[in-house]
Formats: structure tokens, C-alpha cells, sequence
């Protein structure tokens, strides 16, 4: 069998089988070309010349550099022509470079071949993207700008999402740092649909962060200080990053004083030394302190501070039954709300102090041991109960002030510290009231009377109705059983009506009292006359009737007819008795 393998000096230089060849007498067929040259030829073409037909990415080569454009050899039939501004990322590009194309225009309407750096690598970067998922691989990627929950990366000419909190482990504040930067990232997620791909830093330290937290978590111990970062400031406490591992401060144990917020002691990025308080079982929860690192304040305060003293403090809290004082830094005492006020009608601390309030107290207890104290207001103040027998004695008349109600009265307040209560039957000699809201409002001003006086129970009673003459005095001469008033039906009640005799008096009338002579009764709105039946001056019951007019009437009608008859059976007798005296005295005569 023939040796057909062919060297190297066989092989024709396809450039000089292209110049050699005579296309004119091959088209014109006017020499035959033979089988196995043609073949010859076309396998050349295939192995050297790139298929402009095909949408695949090539390999190119810069030739050429103009103003706007790069002109490329992709060892076609022509040269391409690509946008200088597909390069816009690689700003150093220059003659001989190596770049992937694809074709994008076989020929545009000049003849010239048009490729697209931009698109060959896109579908590259697909490739190298989907490979570094698969792989687990470490990319770069340039930080192009900020968008909304995170930023935009450049990864292989693609653009994909860092959320914002796949950037560090940490929070981070100021987005604007990494803008502009090159990165390493891995690629998290990739949506083929959408064409999404989502890209992480967070992941790359992670692990890293992982060894060193086991590490820190195997030497942490009660007791133990160490320096850490301020890494969140929440209402209830302080999360410190401890170097990868995170510690919460919670607001108590910030400062010995109280405060509102966290944010009054540390900032975010503070570098402090905290003390470990406690942790979990698996030391994944570390509770941390910082006012711990300083002496109690408690101990240091004053040895000449004792009971009886004055001292001035801050109102640092606000509570229904006092308000918490700061003597001294981290050292509090409390003012119960009864001791802001001589009054024994107790209020909220709020109607006294605010917070914030610089204010002066007087020292009623300390105990050093239990690190409390109580203070009193009031006591900065003579008790205005020590001569109260000479200021408000029984039956003098004094103006007060109505601070509250109760179901059963008014409390009315003399003076500071001097309350006393006006029971709901001392409001008016006339007026029947169910609530004292019906009679004054909170704030008036009442002309009281003093009745009675508790020193030892520190009570008055007063009364309001006695600074007035009791009306019902006049009223039973001018309203008394027997009167009689014409009047109109007011209301029509329960088991009879009401009528108003003046605008104090209120007579009920029972419903056998409102019937007419012609026998029907009374409607609301009639005009009539009453006779008072009953007068109660003690109860201030006024009871009338109508059906009592015309009976009284007719009662003397009928005794006027029964007296009548009497005169005549009287003189009809005594005509009879004088006939016979008559007819006796003429017997005797004959």
C-alpha cells in the first residue's frame, strides 16, 4: 500500500497557493483544476480562514487604532471594525492585543466586516460566571455605582447585584467607599431566566471569621475583659463586635445613672473595653457590660450626707407614685408624690416636677447597704396643719378652690396643704343633686364654711350651702300644707306628676290627686290649681293635690245642705210643739 502520509515540505503554504492560483482560468474554465487540488484548497480555507457566517466568539488581533475605532484580524476574508467604546473598561488597549470578538455584521453596506467585543464577552462571561458558581471560584469585580438595597459589580462584563448586606459582615453605613473599587466576590445566585446573578464579599470572610470565632468563644470566661467595636445601637442596648463574635450591652448596664437612649454614652465604630457578664451554654449569646468597669457610685458617695440634709439632684424618671431624683452621678433617691405636697389629697408627681427638673429635697431616709434613699419637698415648707385650729376654726368662712370630685362630694382646697371635703348634701339647701359635677366644675372658686375640724386626722368638713340662709326657712310660711297655688303641670312621672311652686320647689303630685271634678286626670302642659297636703322642710318634700280643691268643695256643699235640713226639721218641730202648748193652754182657759 502506498505511503500517502505527507511531511511538511508537502504541505503548500496556503498564502502561496492563494497567489499562485489562477482564479481567472478556474472560472473561466479554461484550465481543470484537479479533484484533489480543490479539495486541497478548501481544507486550507477551512483550517486557516475564519467562517464569517457563524455566531460564534473568535479570537482577534489588533491592527489597527483609530480615534474611534479598533480595526481587528480575526483571519478572515476582511479585517472587523469595533467601537473603541466596547473597550471603555480596558483604556490601555493597543496594537497587538488579544481580544475575543463576535460577528455582528458580515458586511455592512461598505463591504466591511462589523464585530462586537461587548457581546462576545457577555456570552463568555456567562460561561466563566456559570463555571465559577459550579466551581465554587473566587472572582473580581469592578464596583460600577450604588443602586437601591445594595450595588452594581462588573464580573466578567456582566452586571451583577451585591446586596447590601452581603458586603461585609458587618452593617454598612456609608456605600459611597466601595464605589469605583476592585473586589473580590462569589457568586451566590445566578437566575438564568431574568439573566440575574447575585454576587457576595460577605461569603469570602466568613470562614475566616468563622475559625477566629470558635477561637474567641473557646477562651471566653465570666469576668474576662476585653476591647471591642460599637457595631449596632438599638433602643434596649449596645451590640459590640468583639472580633467576630458580637456581645450585647443592654441599656442598664451602660451607666450607673439612668438614661433615655444608648446613644448618650456610645457611637457607632467606638472602640471600648467591656467586661463579659454572662453567655449561653454555647457562648452564642454573650451578655456584656460597661458601667461594671467603674467603682459603684453608691461607694463613693459623701460619708456627710445623712438624714435631715438638703440636697439638689436632677429628675432623671417620672412614675404615678413619685419621681427618681440624681443626687449624684448614678446615686438616686425617691420623692414619693406624698411627699411633694402637704396636701392629703394625693396627686400625680407630673402635677409637681418634670424630668429634668433641678430641685431641691430634703433627705427622710438613707440606707447605704440596700443603696436607697427617700426624699421629701414638702418638708422644705412649714406644715401648714400646726396652727390650723387659729387659721380655720368650726363655723368660720373661707373661698377655696374645687381640685376634685368624688361620688359623694367636692374636695376644696383652702390653701397648699389644706383640703377639705364639702359632702354632696352641703352643696345646695334646694337642689337635689345626684353628682357635685351637676352643681361646680373643677377650678371654681366656692364660698365654704368651716363644720367640722380633725386635727389629729388631718380632715376638715365644710360645707357650701351654709354660707347661705336655708330658703325653706320662708318657704313653709309661703308653701305650707294647706296653700294654694295655681300652677301647670310640669312632668308626668312614675305614679304621678311634678310641678314647680318656684324654681327651688319641686311638688309631687300622686296620681289620686290629679283627677278633675269631671273625673279625668290631668295631662302635661294643664294649667291648675294645688293645695299643698305635705311640707317637709328636713326632706325638702313638697306633696300637692288638685282632686283636693273641688272635694273640699263639695264637701262644704254637703254640709251646708245637711245644716239646711237641721234649721228646717228644728222649725217644723217646734210649730208642732207650739200647737199643742196652744190647744193646752186653751183646755185650761175654758
Amino acid at each position: 500500500m502506498a505511503d500517502t502520509t505527507k511531511t511538511a515540505q508537502d504541505v503548500q503554504n496556503p498564502e502561496e497557493f492563494l497567489a499562485n492560483f489562477d482564479w481567472h482560468n478556474y472560472e473561466e474554465g479554461i484550465e481543470k483544476v484537479e479533484d484533489d487540488k480543490l479539495k486541497e484548497f478548501e481544507k486550507l480555507v477551512e483550517d486557516n480562514f475564519v467562517d464569517t457566517a457563524d455566531e460564534e466568539v473568535v479570537e482577534g488581533e489588533v491592527v489597527h487604532l483609530t480615534d474611534r475605532e479598533a480595526i481587528i484580524d480575526i483571519n478572515a476574508k476582511s479585517e472587523g471594525v469595533i467601537s473603541l467604546n466596547e473597550f471603555r473598561y480596558n483604556p490601555n488597549l493597543k496594537v497587538g492585543d488579544k481580544v475575543e470578538v463576535l460577528i455582528d455584521v458580515r458586511e455592512d453596506r461598505s463591504g466591511q466586516l462589523v464585530l462586537s467585543h461587548r457581546k462576545a464577552r457577555t456570552i463568555k462571561a456567562w460561561d466563566r460566571v456559570n463555571a465559577a458558581y459550579d466551581n465554587g471560584e473566587i472572582v473580581n469585580g469592578f464596583v460600577k455605582c450604588r443602586t437601591k438595597g445594595g450595588m452594581i459589580v462588573d464580573v466578567f462584563g456582566i452586571e451583577a447585584f451585591l446586596p447590601g448586606s452581603q458586603i461585609d459582615v458587618k452593617p454598612i453605613r456609608d456605600y459611597d467607599q466601595y464605589v469605583s473599587k476592585t473586589m473580590e466576590f462569589k457568586v451566590v445566585k445566578i437566575n438564568h431566566e431574568f439573566k440575574n446573578v447575585v454576587v457576595s464579599h460577605k461569603a469570602l470572610i466568613e470562614a475566616d471569621i468563622e475559625e477566629q470565632k470558635k477561637e474567641i468563644i473557646s477562651q471566653l470566661e465570666k469576668g474576662q475583659v476585653l476591647e471591642g467595636v460599637v457595631k449596632n445601637i438599638t433602643s434596649y442596648g449596645v451590640f459590640i463586635d468583639l472580633g467576630g463574635v458580637d456581645g450585647l450591652i443592654h441599656i442598664t448596664d451602660l451607666s450607673w445613672s439612668r438614661i433615655n437612649h444608648p446613644s448618650e454614652v456610645v457611637e457607632l465604630d467606638q472602640k471600648l473595653n467591656v467586661v463579659i457578664l454572662d453567655f449561653d451554654d454555647n457562648k452564642s449569646r454573650i451578655q456584656l457590660g460597661l458601667k461594671q468597669l467603674q467603682k459603684h457610685p453608691w461607694e463613693a458617695l459623701s460619708d456627710d450626707i445623712k438624714i435631715g440634709d438638703k440636697v439638689k439632684g436632677r429628675v432623671v424618671v417620672i412614675a404615678d407614685y413619685g419621681a427618681f431624683i440624681e443626687v449624684a452621678e448614678g446615686v438616686e433617691g425617691l420623692i414619693h408624690v406624698s411627699e411633694m405636697s402637704w396636701s392629703t389629697h394625693l396627686r400625680s408627681a407630673q402635677d409637681f416636677v418634670s424630668v429634668g427638673d433641678e430641685v431641691e429635697a430634703v433627705v427622710l431616709t438613707l440606707d447605704r447597704e440596700d443603696r436607697k434613699m427617700s426624699l421629701g419637698i414638702k418638708q422644705l415648707t412649714p406644715d401648714p396643719w400646726t396652727d390650723i385650729t387659729s387659721k380655720y376654726p368650726v363655723g368660720s368662712k373661707h373661698e377655696g378652690i374645687v381640685r376634685n370630685f368624688t361620688n359623694f362630694g367636692v374636695f376644696v382646697e383652702l390653701e397648699e396643704g389644706i383640703d377639705g371635703l364639702i359632702y354632696i348634701s352641703d352643696l345646695s339647701w334646694t337642689k337635689k343633686i345626684k353628682h357635685p359635677s351637676e352643681f361646680v366644675s373643677v377650678g371654681d372658686k366656692l364660698e365654704v364654711e368651716v363644720l367640722e375640724l380633725d386635727v389629729d386626722g388631718r380632715k376638715l368638713s365644710l360645707g357650701h350651702k351654709q354660707t347661705t340662709e336655708n330658703p325653706w326657712d320662708k318657704y313653709e310660711s309661703e308653701f305650707g300644707v294647706g296653700t294654694v297655688h295655681t300652677t301647670e303641670v310640669n312632668e308626668i312621672v312614675d305614679k304621678g306628676a311634678t310641678i314647680n311652686l318656684n324654681e327651688d320647689i319641686v311638688a309631687f303630685i300622686p296620681s289620686r290627686h290629679m283627677e278633675k271634678e269631671d273625673g279625668k286626670k290631668l295631662k302635661k302642659g294643664e294649667t291648675a290649681e294645688f293645695k299643698v297636703i305635705e311640707f317637709n322642710k328636713e326632706f325638702k318634700r313638697v306633696v300637692a293635690s288638685h282632686t283636693a280643691i273641688f272635694k273640699e268643695q263639695e264637701e262644704r256643699n254637703v254640709k251646708a245642705a245637711n245644716n239646711s235640713n237641721t234649721v228646717e226639721k228644728t222649725t217644723l218641730g217646734d210649730l208642732d210643739a207650739l200647737a199643742e202648748l196652744k190647744q193646752k193652754m186653751d183646755k185650761e182657759s175654758k
